[in-house]
């Protein structure tokens, strides 16, 4: 009788395992730095087109601020907002956008310092093969974006991975006034730092997360 049960329970199980496969989730690391909140609140919109793709869940972190004041210090757990980035987070995702206002032309110096920190990743391969994207922010519409989304793809190129950019079949891409741009979604904030983002600005960063999940599905089909 046990056995009879047993080979009853196995074929129901057999039954039902693609219903469980298809509620598996993956995540998709959304890392980004913000100092005036422009940044995040893309971030917060690619998460959502992320979100959009069934199989997929985005997995929003930050990194803390830099000081050149030695002395200074983060707290281990920020006040508000995402959390704190952990190389663990690196490993378990299977995409990655990566997002940082625009400093000189250049990612800003906390998400340089952590990207820095990742050789034991680079070392392991934890990225390899995995799609990424990048985007920005910047007080002016000819503040260095695209020098700094290029710039934030060299690291993610060391690390083996594969760029996912915006291409012109997005209409906001031709439409858009301020940010947007083929290499990442952007944004320009004005020089106090306070202008919303624009509808194409918003509709590109929905598109670019959902671009970024389905490649995602698309290079771990066996995930």
């Amino acid at each position: 009788m046990p056995a009879i049960v047993l080979a009853r329970f196995c074929y129901l199980l057999a039954d039902l395992r693609p219903l469980i496969l298809d509620k598996v989730v993956h995540d998709i690391l959304v890392l980004y730095y913000s100092q005036h909140g422009a940044t995040a609140e893309l971030a917060r919109l690619i998460a959502r087109g992320i979100e959009s793709v069934p199989g997929c869940q985005a997995r929003l972190r930050t990194v803390p601020k830099v000081s050149t004041v030695c002395e200074a210090s983060e707290a281990a757990i920020p006040a508000n907002g995402a959390p704190y980035v952990e190389k663990s987070d690196l490993a378990e995702c299977i995409g990655l956008a990566l997002g940082s206002p625009t400093r000189f032309g250049n990612m800003a110096a906390a998400m340089k310092y952590f990207i820095d920190s990742t050789s034991g990743e680079w070392m392991a391969g934890a990225l390899v093969g995995k799609p990424g994207c990048v985007f920005t922010s910047s007080a002016s519409l000819h503040g260095g974006q695209e020098s700094t989304l290029l710039t934030m793809m060299l690291p993610l190129l060391h690390h083996g991975m594969l760029i996912v950019g915006l291409p012109y079949s997005e209409p906001q891409l031709a439409a858009t006034q301020s940010g947007g741009t083929p290499y990442g979604v952007s944004h320009v904030a004005g020089v106090q730092n306070k202008r919303p983002l624009s509808q194409e600005e918003r509709q590109l960063a929905l598109a670019q997360g959902k671009r970024l999940a389905e490649a995602a599905l698309r290079l771990h089909p066996a995930l």
